[in-house]
């Protein structure tokens, strides 16, 4: 446990170049007094850590001095070729930068372990985009990558999903949802998401920018997933569900609104379950449940039900009568 915490402290000087005691102690969840011996321990093993008083001290390695990467373990390189998602990383631009960092961490770690992180790599492949969705490749990512990299304020043309708008941003960050790739912007004091691929065009401005201290971008992304999922399902259906129908309901729903389904434990005679679900719009949910066709019964409310068996009645008119219409009209 404690080569562990010795080696974390190491690694964490020579990545960040300086760190307090406390942020140390933090960082290993320890007291500073652990701190303290551990620091003891690494001089007294010949590492070349000295301290620094005042305002800005800390501890800090020699200059010039660098650790290697011979302390990770085997579960700990595998893990970390798995961070090597090239396809993403070409689409920003850095194709050749993550080859070339990929080369050198193997060039750093003992055969045993390049051995491993290379089979890890061999089979493990990240398919970002849904079945059958495509991935997008958007023409403007890589400046927006550089962008969001250099704090520099750009200026786009927008398609909306009302109309083409022109605004100038500060990028603060990218995010890959589902093969699609969305900038998260400030834009006139406030924090708005963009897909990038309604992006039409981009001009890089010639001024840059302060990040937010507090801006946290999983924490934006996360809590914005949450609300969207919310408002767009805001109302409940009540239904009764086949054991097949309950079965193809959590397979094919969307985890948030599979998250709102509630079922009573009890069956009717004839072996099915009553159950309330978030959904949206009267026509959204009509389309939503669809799907399943006569493994579904909607009770209620009233207008999704009435709407349900509309479009039902319309879909039976459709496919009645003349067996040989649809054939007859093609020929």
């Amino acid at each position: 446990m404690r080569a562990s915490r010795l080696l974390s402290i190491l690694t964490t000087l020579d990545a960040h170049g300086r760190a307090t005691a406390t942020e140390l102690a933090d960082a290993c969840e320890v007291s500073l007094r652990t701190i303290y011996r551990d620091i003891e321990a690494l001089s007294a093993a010949g590492i070349p850590v000295y301290s620094e008083r005042g305002a800005e001290g800390g501890y800090r390695l020699l200059d010039g001095y660098r650790t290697k990467l011979n302390g990770l373990s085997t579960q700990e390189a595998e893990t970390l070729f798995m961070l090597g998602l090239s396809g993403p990383a070409a689409e920003l631009g850095l194709g050749a930068a993550m080859e070339a960092t990929r080369s050198k961490l193997l060039a750093a770690i003992s055969p045993p372990l390049r051995a491993s992180a290379e089979q890890m790599r061999a089979r493990f492949h990240l398919d970002a985009p849904d079945w059958f969705g495509a991935a997008e490749h958007p023409d403007h990512l890589p400046r927006v990558a550089s962008a969001v990299w250099q704090q520099q304020t750009i200026r786009i043309r927008y398609q909306s999903w009302k109309a083409e708008i022109e605004r100038n941003i500060d990028p603060l960050g990218l995010v890959l949802k589902s093969g699609a790739w969305y900038l998260v912007g400030r834009s006139e004091g406030d924090i708005r998401t963009y897909r990038i691929s309604r992006v039409l065009e981009l001009a890089d401005l010639e001024q840059h920018f302060e990040r937010p201290v507090a801006f946290d971008l999983a924490a934006y992304w996360r809590a914005g997933t949450e609300r969207v999922e919310a408002e767009l399902h805001q109302n409940q259906a009540i239904l009764r569900l086949s054991p097949f129908g309950l079965k193809l309901f959590e397979a094919v729903i969307s985890p948030y609104v599979r998250s709102t389904l509630q079922v009573d434990a009890a069956v009717d005679a004839e072996g099915w379950h009553s159950a309330r679900v978030a959904i949206g719009s009267t026509q959204q949910g009509c389309f939503e449940l669809l799907r399943f066709g006569t493994e579904i019964e909607v009770l209620g409310p009233p207008a999704l039900r009435a709407k349900m068996a509309e479009t039902a009645a319309g879909m039976s008119r459709m496919y009645d009568g003349d067996a040989h219409r649809a054939t007859t009209s093609i020929l």
